[in-house]
């Protein structure tokens, strides 16, 4: 993995270019000819609703634009292309809804949900940034700063620090955003933590259960 998380167009097509010319110096000083590059991961995800997207199309001519000069009409040709874009394919496909139970305010204002870092490991993990909808119809309310924290008992348990948002009342239901890459796959039973269950929207506005909540019974079953 050359990056992580980048939304910088033009340096996956950089990546690509250092890839065709390395496969060129191995076949030209070890007569070696590669089946395949793999270009990494480190495709970015625009977390924050300010950062642009990448654009796929242009990576993607890019990408052929440089395999047209430095790959094609050689004997490395055809040359397979990989890449590892899990966190780009899964993270936007994926939202925690969890919903609000505690408050507390001290010197800060804190908001207590149900889910926590069992459910969503990456904020807690590398104090990253997801998204965060306040459901319902909130427009009207006043905005307030808060941390967004999880109902584990560790301390960096917090899905949001210092977050403006809409003034949260006990039992708004909260959207994290991006949460599939780092979600389910990432879980754990710590503290006896129980996995949530998995639902799925489809495209005629359904909602099917793929995935059940785990029970006392699950989280015992290997235990002799």
């Amino acid at each position: 993995m050359v990056a992580s998380n980048l939304l910088d167009d033009g340096f996956f097509v950089q990546t690509a270019r250092s890839m065709f010319e390395f496969a060129r110096e191995l076949h030209r000083k070890l007569d070696i000819r590669l089946e395949f590059v793999n270009l990494g991961g480190g495709f970015g995800v625009a977390y924050r609703p300010e950062q642009q997207p990448l654009d796929l199309r242009k990576i993607g001519e890019g990408i052929r634009e440089e395999y047209d000069s430095l790959i094609a009409g050689t004997p490395l040709d055809p040359l397979r292309i990989c890449t590892e874009s899990g966190r780009f394919v899964a993270a936007e496909a994926g939202t925690l809804i969890t919903r609000t139970i505690h408050e507390k305010r001290t010197y800060k204002n804190y908001v207590g949900v149900d889910a926590c870092m069992a459910n969503l490991m990456r904020p807690g993990m590398y104090s990253a940034y997801h998204h965060i909808t306040v459901l319902g119809d909130v427009k009207n309310r006043p905005r307030e700063t808060v941390d967004v924290v999880g109902s584990l008992c560790e301390n960096c348990d917090k899905f949001a620090v210092d977050r403006e948002l809409p003034k949260i009342e006990i039992g708004d239901l909260l959207a994290i955003h991006d949460a599939g890459a780092h979600g389910y796959a990432m879980g754990f039973q710590y503290n006896g933590k129980l996995r949530c269950a998995e639902l799925l929207l489809q495209e005629d506005g359904s909602v099917r259960l793929i995935r059940r909540a785990e029970t006392l019974d699950d989280y015992f079953a290997t235990l002799i």
